[in-house]
């Protein structure tokens, strides 16, 4: 007999080629969507506009998006990290092209129309459901398609930002949570090329224009310690904001859907109104603080009023990103605590435009939470290394203070609104080791919610288990444990009325390791969990028991084999 052949390893000609293809149809399509957005704006804003033109085309912008994304485009609404998150942890990597078409269309339009939002996420989204479609009309298989996931988003943010580097970075911070993942060779690859197509039609030009940078004395330190803490504090405001307006939202009929997004672009129609520089991304504006050439009052009020005004248009539903607001609300921030530190102490503080800059950082790092990226971006922009450690101290105070008075970041908490339980990016070292999928049993059913006290205890105890799920195929009510069967006072009643009124129940994703699923089952004292999905907790895999964990570790298997040398 022949021996069979091996399979030939993965065609790495193949990967490379497609992180190339990626990274230059990814930019092509982020230059189109800067243009786009820029010409838009700049026909519906010209200089010397009537005011009327910022209170109504906001208005009108964003109720016309707001039919497109709940009749048409519902997967485009929003930032577009989340969204790209389901698809790498819930959907095997998969985004439509209906989605990439709908999610150019509707921010360019409300990003046009002056909705407080920015480009760069729903650029994300955009790069990572280009290389979704492209790996699938490639043949690719699922398990292919998911690791192109990150290679668009670092693509999509290196044009968006002109920052190859922190594209890179974001991509395996945040997105994938993981500094070692496999792909950064492909993510190096897509994020240069895309970089490469930015330059070739728009030139060799950064994001933001900035002064030559430099320490006047030590004592500044203390001044960017503060300006870290002003940063934090703001980052905290701003989530908790966008984290309630959103929650009340969600809550509200589903017909009424199509209207809701024009409640942030009434609001922010009423602030332009007043002061023009609230509405849109406002990169220009950002620009002129940057060069220290304001006044205090007029950055004060706009860090008050983009606070307002950025959680305001997202949580209503409108469609655009965070990244581009929490820059413009850091510079905002940073300016006015420069100002005042240049003021009081003129030989002894630098211009305030350093602290515009080191301001952005700071909140970046606050509110996206990804503190390494943002450090690397705001050197990216400036090219100047002198910034670092100034960058470094804001950013590192900014980042422990929105971590310790804000919880969950923000875009896991906003997951958590729509009931879907992605691993946290601070915490996504408990998906090391041995996964849960790998052992679980997908064949056992659940104890159905009517069945009496007495037969759940027989079964339990015929299986040799100490808990169960209890439901059905299509919905997990929670789980049992053999304790509370003998506890329960009315022996003749059902399960279902055992755990009535449990909204808890202790479980695990498939992507957990088997040390958590160990943890779990000390915590609650049980044997056996259900396996869960992340997108819906009702929903079921099958189960996982100590018996099969403990085999896996071994454990099981070298008991036997002492019993049987004694």
């Amino acid at each position: 007999m022949s021996p069979e052949p091996s399979r030939p390893p993965a065609n790495r000609n193949l990967t490379v080629l497609l992180s190339l293809t990626i990274g230059v149809l990814v930019g092509l399509v982020v230059v189109a969507f800067i243009l786009l957005t820029g010409r838009l704006a700049a026909r519906m804003y010209p200089a010397g506009g009537s005011p009327w033109r910022r209170l109504l085309i906001p208005l009108a912008g964003s109720l016309g998006t707001g039919v497109l994304l709940s009749r048409y485009f519902p997967n485009a609404r929003g930032s577009g990290i989340p969204q790209t998150k389901f698809a790498l942890f819930i959907n095997n990597g998969y985004i439509s092209l209906k989605t990439v078409v709908g999610k150019f269309i509707c921010c360019s339009a409300s990003l046009a129309s002056g909705i407080a939002l920015g480009r760069e996420g729903p650029s994300v989204q955009i790069g990572a459901g280009i290389a979704s479609v492209l790996g699938r009309r490639f043949g690719l298989s699922p398990e292919q398609v998911k690791p192109l996931v990150p290679v668009g988003c670092s693509a999509a943010l290196a044009a968006a930002f002109n920052t190859p580097i922190a594209a890179v970075l974001f991509s395996l911070e945040e997105i994938l949570g993981d500094m070692h993942a496999p792909v950064l060779g492909t993510t190096v690859i897509a994020s240069a090329a895309s970089w490469m197509v930015l330059h070739l039609i728009l030139g060799d030009q950064p994001l933001f224009h900035t002064p030559a940078y430099q320490l006047v004395h030590p004592a500044e330190f203390g001044v960017y310690a503060i300006l870290g803490v002003a940063g934090g504090l703001a980052s905290v405001w701003f989530v908790k904001l966008l984290l309630a307006i959103r929650k009340i939202f969600l809550t509200l009929p589903k017909r009424t859907q199509w209207a809701q997004p024009a409640v942030g672009g009434l609001a922010v129609g009423v602030m332009g109104w007043f002061m023009p520089q609230v509405l849109g991304v406002g990169y220009d504006f950002v620009d002129i603080v940057l060069g220290g050439d304001f006044v205090l009052k007029t950055v004060l009020a706009l860090a008050i009023l983009k606070l307002i005004a950025t959680p305001v248009c997202y949580g209503t539903g409108n469609a655009g990103g965070i990244f581009g607001p929490s820059l413009f609300i850091g510079a905002m921030v940073g300016g006015a605590v420069g100002s005042v530190a240049h003021t009081l102490f003129p030989g002894l503080t630098a211009g305030p435009g350093a602290y515009a800059l080191v301001g952005m950082g700071a909140c970046f790092a606050g509110i996206v939470r990804t503190p390494m990226t943002s450090v690397i971006m705001i050197f990216e922009m400036t090219r100047d290394y002198s910034i670092i450690v100034p960058l470094m101290i804001a950013n590192m105070i900014a980042f422990i203070i929105s971590q310790k008075l804000q919880e969950e970041p923000i875009y896991e908490a906003l997951a958590l609104q729509e009931g879907v339980f992605l691993p946290t990016g601070e915490s996504r070292d408990e998906l090391a080791g041995v996964r849960v999928a790998q052992i679980m049993r997908t064949g056992p059913e659940p104890l159905p919610p009517d069945l009496d006290l007495a037969t759940a205890i027989h079964r339990l105890e015929e299986m040799g288990r100490n808990a169960w799920p209890v439901g059905d195929t299509r919905h997990l009510s929670g789980v049992v444990a053999l304790r509370d069967l003998h506890e329960a006072k009315a022996p003749r009643s059902h399960l279902a009325d055992v755990i009535a009124g449990e909204a808890a129940f202790p479980y695990v994703h498939p992507d957990h390791p088997l040390s958590l699923a160990l943890e779990r089952m000390g915590s609650a004292g049980v044997d056996t969990l259900p396996v869960v999905s992340r997108a819906n907790i009702r929903q079921s895999y099958g189960v996982v028991t100590l018996p099969d964990i403990l085999a896996a570790y071994g454990v099981e298997k070298a008991a036997r084999d002492g019993t049987h040398a004694s």
